[in-house]
C-alpha cells in the first residue's frame, strides 16, 4: 500500500513539473496566430502572463503601439474599448514585476519581452508587452551600438550572430525583461508591423487579439 501511494505521489511531482516547463501560448490575431513559449528562467514574468491569460484579461485588447523594423506593443487594458485616434500605453493592473534579466534571453526576432515605464529599479508593466520584429545588423552597426547605446558592453559572439542573419533589437538588452519566444508564426509579426499608423504610432485599423494557453498533459 505504501509503495502504491508512494509511486502515485511521485508520478503527480513528475507530471507537475512536466507542465511547468516551457508553458506555450497562442496569440489569436486578424492577421494569424502565433504560439509562444514562456521561459522558465523569468518565473515571474511566465506566471502572470499565465494567470492574466487564462483570465481572458487579454481578449479585445489591441496592438496599440507598432513600430517597423523594431517590434509591436499590446496589452494595454484601456484598448479594449478605445475611440479611433486616442491615444493609449497608460493602463495597468496596478502592479509591476521585479526585473528578471537573463545573459542568454535577449532581444532576437520573435522575442516577446515586458513594456515599462521609465522607472529606476526597470520593473516592468504587469500587463503590457511587446514582441520584436528588429532589422538585421552588420558587425560595424553592432560595434557602434557596443560603444553608444549599450554604454561599452560587448554583444555575446553568439547573440551577434543571430542579430546579424535574423535580426532584432540589442539596443534593449539587459533592459527590458525578455521572457518569451514566438516559436510559430513568425510572419504575423511582420504582418502587423506593416499596418499604416498614426502619428502615434498606433494602427489606423485595431488589431486586437486573444490569448490562449495552450494545455497539454505530460510532456509538452
Amino acid at each position: 500500500m505504501k509503495k502504491t501511494v508512494l509511486l502515485c505521489t511521485l508520478l503527480m511531482a513528475i507530471t507537475a513539473m512536466a507542465m511547468a516547463k516551457n508553458r506555450k501560448v497562442k496569440v489569436i490575431t486578424p492577421y494569424g496566430t502565433m504560439i509562444i513559449r514562456l521561459w522558465d528562467q523569468t518565473p515571474k514574468h511566465r506566471d502572470n502572463f499565465l494567470k492574466l491569460s487564462r483570465q481572458h484579461f487579454y481578449d479585445s485588447t489591441l496592438f496599440h503601439r507598432v513600430i517597423k523594423q523594431f517590434m509591436i506593443q499590446g496589452g494595454d487594458p484601456d484598448s479594449k474599448h478605445a475611440k479611433p485616434g486616442a491615444p493609449l500605453g497608460e493602463g495597468d493592473v496596478g502592479y509591476t514585476i521585479p526585473p528578471e534579466f537573463q545573459l542568454d534571453l535577449f532581444h532576437r526576432k520573435g522575442a516577446l519581452a515586458a513594456a515599462r515605464d521609465d522607472n529606476p529599479t526597470k520593473a516592468s508593466s504587469g500587463c503590457q508587452f511587446y514582441i520584436v520584429q528588429g532589422k538585421i545588423f552588420t558587425d560595424e552597426q553592432l560595434d557602434k551600438l557596443e560603444k553608444t547605446r549599450l554604454g561599452g558592453r560587448k554583444i555575446p559572439v553568439d547573440q551577434r550572430e543571430v542579430y546579424k542573419t535574423e535580426g532584432g533589437s540589442p539596443h534593449l538588452d539587459q533592459n527590458y525583461t525578455v521572457f518569451g519566444q514566438v516559436i510559430k508564426g513568425m510572419e504575423v509579426i511582420d504582418k502587423i508591423a506593416a499596418v499604416k499608423t498614426d502619428s502615434l504610432n498606433r494602427p489606423l485599423e485595431n488589431v486586437p487579439m486573444k490569448i490562449r494557453v495552450i494545455k497539454k498533459w505530460l510532456f509538452f
